[in-house]
């Protein structure tokens, strides 16, 4: 028979010592919780990845291996497919199954405030209403494996620099309709089984122990059933963070949730009853996990999985601009291209951080074309310039293990501090790219060192320089030579240093990478990385200048341009936005060379276009994932319809960003949300600054025509109007249009945006068909949070409901009274 849920965590719940019960509320190690191995009860391991499963790291408690690395999530929501979602949602959580983890830490729901967020293209949109429809289909996916998402950051962590102190002061009302909505949509419709609590201060309380925050409005007003967790380190105390509805605290073995906690319940700060609610959150987990029922493991990179990344991609890769339909690339009568620009042969699929994913493979767009046009086509590529401005991490496959029995590095643990005797642990890494929590592994405290061996081979001959980022002490022999010798400041997580130096390289040839690292006593977390770039000498760099030849002399020029792989990343935010490296002036001089140029762009947060004007066609691809080459030619060919739309505005410049005068830029303690609920377009609309690309743009090969909208011309408060409007599809090509609502509200008796989104549909059209297309507005899509009431009020009076193909774009419109 069939025992109730609450009834095994009850039977459970009354087996446990008290100690037991407190033990269960911290992680073992980095990735599990702790077990209960008298009753059974098994530790839950939990993984990164909000677009794919990380699993490449040979960490403590989690697997090892390639998984499929999806487009990421700012190009989860520029398709504006939430059921596509979905089904990339059910193939991570596959994957996640896999490799035997059972919550997956995502998705990312923060909101994009400013265009130099650092986190930017693992979040959603600006939107909050996208952002909760696209994760409600991520959460129901991965959930329907029978593995947990926990959604995050909550809340209000929109930037990187100083995140682990800064505090968000933002107002009740700007809290509720722009920060929480997208939080709320998730946890009621789709009850994540945990909820990530972020770094940031919010209004002056941690995120980990605000109380409001957490058992005021995520458990007692939304009623989040699954359990809180800490990001990694974020928590700061026992009994605040305890009565503050934080569950459980991450990365283990406990720093406050441990001994703390106990001294706590002894001494009568905390009620035993509190930790008892806790536990059983944690308990009613692992059951739903299955973990205590065996489950099965599932597939990984399976070629439905594989082929899946790629619709995603091709559904998300948005066209801004066409001049004269110069795309599709007409292939009878193409003779020639120009593949121009560091992104070309490089297949940029995603950014840096947690989020990073490791997959089978890669397919980047100059390959891809080569394959889709074949020998009819002549194809020449030249690079043209950087995509950087410093050395990026040293590519994984310029590495081999030094028995030369694959790609990658070896790597040796040693318990001194020195390197000597027998190492602990040996394992392999990809890259030489290493971040690790003392205390929360198997490395020994408080000193240990440790060693990282390849071969590097880079493939041209030249002069490279080499640049080390890192804190404790790091050395850096290249060929039994000392390369690089870092000793930087002592303390902790904050204090990093690095170091530079050149040398000439031979192309093809090995070269012997050894890497030291010795822990200073004191640091909580440990890290370097290391950086390798072609340096070209000025006078002897002719790049920009073959680049020109080579565009003038083909039928198309393609420039595939962007940032690298890594720039955006958690852990810092973006300078400004230009592009890195020289692009600017690539795109500029190729475009001027041949006017039939399309630029490619690869970014997840918007980007400066002083080149706009020079260039015929401009289509964004965000990070596609690994099936990024295939994707882009595609499109390119027409082989798809490009059907995604911008998630976020485009601004013309960055002083015309609402967050601009109260960012957090270089790094206050106090980031003050001054623009309120004028988030996004709904600033650019209440200023009428006319932006470079409105939110909700994007181009189709084919063209789309709206009618017969029908609105009712009077509703009662409390009842949902029901809106239809016609789409028909007057091109010459299959294509698909995204049909955006917007709801005004004419009078109100707060300032309220001049529209805002509150519905949408992607309608796939065959040439001259005709489809209607339906939405239902229930009471909150017309209502704005009052603080004075601290509720949701609709205001009867004129509303205007608004339906187009962008923000900036309204094709129908039409008004009804509420009464």
């Amino acid at each position: 028979m069939l025992i109730p849920l609450k009834q095994r965590i009850e039977d459970l719940l009354s087996k446990l010592t008290l100690k037991e019960k407190i033990a269960l509320l911290s992680g073992k190690d980095i990735w599990n919780t702790v077990p209960i191995e008298r009753l059974g009860i098994p530790s839950l391991t939990m993984t990164d990845g909000p677009h794919g499963v990380r699993a490449a790291n040979p960490e403590v408690g989690r697997p090892v291996g390639p998984t499929t690395c999806f487009p990421t999530g700012i190009s989860m929501a520029a398709s504006w497919n939430p059921e596509l979602v979905e089904r990339v949602g059910r193939a991570i959580g596959e994957e996640a199954h896999g490799v035997g983890c059972d919550i997956l830490l995502g998705p990312c729901v923060n909101i994009v405030r400013s265009p130099l967020g650092g986190r930017n293209f693992e979040s959603y949109s600006e939107d909050p209403y996208l952002a909760g429809r696209t994760a409600v289909g991520f959460i129901k996916g991965v959930q329907s494996q029978g593995v947990g998402t926990s959604i995050k950051h909550f809340a209000c962590n929109n930037y990187e620099i100083e995140r682990n102190r800064a505090s968000s002061n933002v107002d009740e009302r700007t809290l509720r309709e722009i920060y929480l909505p997208a939080f709320e949509a998730a946890v009621k419709e789709a009850q994540p089984w945990t909820v990530m609590c972020s770094y940031n201060r919010v209004n002056g309380v941690y995120a980990s122990q605000n109380h409001y925050l957490l058992n005021e409005i995520l458990k007692n007003e939304w009623g989040f059933e699954g359990f809180v967790i800490s990001d990694w380190a974020a928590n700061h105390e026992a009994y605040e963070s305890m009565k503050g509805g934080l569950d459980l605290e991450m990365p283990g073995p406990a720093k406050y949730y441990g001994s703390l906690l106990s001294q706590a319940v002894n001494n009568w700060q905390i009620d035993e009853a509190v930790i008892e609610k806790a536990a059983c959150r944690i308990l009613r987990i692992i059951l739903k996990s299955g973990r205590m029922d065996k489950a099965a493991k599932r597939a990984i990179n399976t070629p439905e999985h594989q082929a899946l990344a790629r619709e995603l991609a091709e559904e998300a890769i948005t066209l801004l601009k066409n001049e004269a339909g110069i795309l599709p690339l007409a292939r009878n009568s193409l003779k020639s291209v120009a593949v121009i620009g560091p992104n070309a042969a490089e297949a940029v699929i995603e950014g840096g951080g947690s989020s990073h994913v490791d997959p089978p493979y890669r397919v980047s767009p100059l390959e891809a074309l080569r394959a889709k046009l074949g020998d009819d086509v002549r194809i020449e590529y030249e690079q043209g310039c950087d995509n950087f401005d410093e050395p990026l991490l040293v590519r994984a496959d310029w590495l081999t293990l030094p028995d030369s029995s694959g790609s990658g590095m070896k790597v040796e643990f040693f318990e001194n501090a020195d390197l000597s005797g027998q190492p602990t642990r040996t394992s392999a890494e990809s890259r030489p790219d290493f971040w690790m929590y003392i205390g929360s592994t198997q490395l020994p405290e408080p000193q240990f060192s440790a060693r990282w061996t390849a071969f590097l081979t880079i493939p041209t001959d030249g002069l490279y320089t080499f640049k080390l980022n890192y804190s404790g002490i790091c050395r850096v022999h290249l060929d039994g030579e000392l390369l690089l010798d870092g000793r930087g400041p002592t303390g902790g997580e904050e204090a990093e240093a690095s170091v530079v130096a050149q040398k000439e390289l031979r192309g093809g040839r090995p070269h012997s990478l050894q890497i030291e690292y010795t822990k200073r006593p004191g640091q909580e977390t440990v890290h370097y990385n290391l950086g390798l770039a072609a340096t070209y000498k000025p006078d002897a760099d002719d790049r920009l200048r073959r680049a020109i030849r080579l565009a003038k002399k083909c039928d198309v020029a393609i420039v595939f341009a962007g940032v690298p792989e890594g720039f955006e990343s958690e852990g810092w935010d973006r300078p400004d936005m230009d592009l890195p490296g020289g692009q600017d002036e690539l795109i500029r001089v190729v475009g001027r060379a041949n006017p039939r140029t399309v630029v490619i762009l690869n970014a997840g947060s918007p980007m400066a276009m002083p080149w706009l004007d020079e260039v015929a066609a401009l289509v964004l691809a965000y990070y596609p994932g690994q099936e990024n080459g295939n994707a882009v030619a595609n499109v390119l060919l027409g082989r798809v319809n490009p059907s995604g739309k911008l998630p976020v505005t485009f601004p013309k410049r960055l002083e015309d960003n609402p967050a601009f005068i109260n960012s957090s830029y270089p790094g206050a303690r106090e980031v003050h949300y001054g623009e309120g609920i004028f988030v996004g377009y709904r600033y650019y609309d209440k200023k009428d600054i006319e932006p470079l690309f409105p939110f909700g743009h994007g181009l189709s090969y084919t063209a789309f025509e709206y009618s017969r909208l029908k609105v009712p011309e009077a509703v009662e408060v409390g009842e949902p109007v029901q809106v239809s409007v016609t789409v028909k599809n007057i091109g010459q090509v299959v294509g698909k249009e995204i049909v955006q609502l917007y709801v005004s509200d004419k009078v109100s008796s707060l300032p309220r945006p001049p529209k805002e989104l509150k519905g949408f549909a992607k309608v796939a059209l065959r040439p001259g068909e005709v489809k209607s297309v339906t939405f239902e507005l229930d009471g909150r899509a017309l209502a704005f949070y009052d603080p004075a009431k601290k509720r949701w009020v609709a205001e009867t009076g004129e509303f205007e409901v608004l339906l187009g193909s962008s923000s900036r774009d309204i094709r129908a419109r039409a008004a009804f009274k509420l009464k």
